[in-house]
């Protein structure tokens, strides 16, 4: 009995450990039904009492007299297996369900090591088990919230569709990159400091005024790949320029600075936008919006994710605790940790901007 505990015990600080970085589901799965990556390919054919692991010289209880050459073994079915990893996480792979089998067979040897040496009793044990029943109680919870946070409606989905329907338009952009700064040759005497600092007041305000001259030359309708070799060209750059095209971005892949682009019609070209590295002027090619059923998925992931965020955080605030800076020492940002999280909010990863 005590070793089955201790495995329990091992069991869930892995499902804690899965549960601080759990994976927003994409779309809604009946409780209890098995993922289609939960059986190894061969598994259908594997009868639930059939063994799946077998630990030879290992008996449990050990029987008196018995060894591991009087054929003493332990023997855990498919139907036993499968209810651990029911509670480890029901849609594991079949490598990672392998490297279970082999975790738990290994806990097992470990938690019989254990009680034979007298380890499983006592205050260190009984407060470590202590310790155990409470990371268990937190995965419990924090797979209930995330189970209850996985309970998005169609109508929730579509409603939050209508209301973000800018967050789903992709357009497709040229877009001119101008450097801030000049590569400056070296002098030939030694400036002053003064005179040094003008020399490079003087180089960006000439990479601003080239923006704005290569600006009005966009809207006249000047083609942007010439544009941008003029640019570097101006700003001494001797390395390739960045490409101008920029095809079906979305409006949270550009900084927020640079967003206003995406109110742009179609053949408008904006005005010059600045940012710490340079300037940039974008010209709208086409534009369009996804329909519901190709972001369905997304939005309700990033539903979930809000839901299970503002669980975790109504949790936490229920009970603040108060630590003694005396004994603890002032807090660090590194000593405040972030709640669980359900992952980043879906979305396209950010273009490289300026030049490489």
């Amino acid at each position: 009995m005590m070793q089955r505990v201790l495995v329990c015990l091992l069991l869930g600080s892995l499902a804690w450990g899965q549960a601080l970085n759990p994976t927003p589901a994409a779309s809604p799965q009946t409780p209890g039904a098995p993922s289609p990556e939960a059986k190894s390919p061969d598994a259908p054919s594997v009868p639930p009492d059939a063994p799946v692991i077998t630990i030879e010289g290992m008996c449990e209880p050990p029987a008196a007299g018995n060894s591991a050459d009087a054929g003493c073994k332990t023997v855990i079915t498919r139907a036993d297996f499968e209810q651990i990893v029911a509670v480890v996480g029901a849609n594991m792979p079949a490598a990672a369900r392998r490297q279970l089998a082999t975790r738990y067979a290994n806990a097992l040897l470990m938690s019989q090591k254990a009680h034979a040496m007298g380890l499983d009793q006592g205050p260190k044990y009984e407060e470590l088990v202590k310790l155990q029943k409470l990371t268990v109680s937190a995965t419990l919870v924090t797979q209930a919230i995330q189970q209850k946070a996985s309970e998005v409606s169609d109508k929730e989905v579509e409603d939050y569709y209508n209301k973000n329907l800018e967050a789903y338009q992709e357009v497709s952009f040229e877009r001119l990159f101008v450097p801030r700064t000049k590569q400056l040759d070296t002098p030939k005497i030694k400036l002053t400091d003064a005179a040094n600092q003008k020399r490079q007041d003087d180089a960006a305000a000439a990479m601003k005024k080239e923006a704005d001259t290569l600006q009005a030359r966009a809207a006249d309708g000047e083609d942007f790949a010439k544009l941008q070799i003029e640019a570097y060209t101006v700003a001494g750059l001797k390395s390739t320029p960045p490409s101008q095209k920029l095809s079906k971005a979305r409006r949270n892949s550009l900084p927020p600075a640079q967003a206003s682009v995406f109110d742009l019609k179609a053949d408008q070209v904006s005005p010059v936008i600045a940012d710490m590295s340079g300037y940039f002027v974008y010209k709208v090619v086409d534009k369009d919006t996804l329909p519901l059923t190709q972001v369905h998925d997304e939005i309700f992931g990033s539903l979930k994710s809000e839901k299970v965020q503002e669980a975790m955080q109504a949790l936490q605030r229920s009970g603040t605790p108060q630590l003694n800076d005396q004994y603890f020492g002032p807090a660090t940002p590194q000593a405040n940790m972030p709640p669980p999280s359900a992952g980043p909010r879906p979305g396209p990863k950010p273009p490289s901007l300026g030049p490489k």
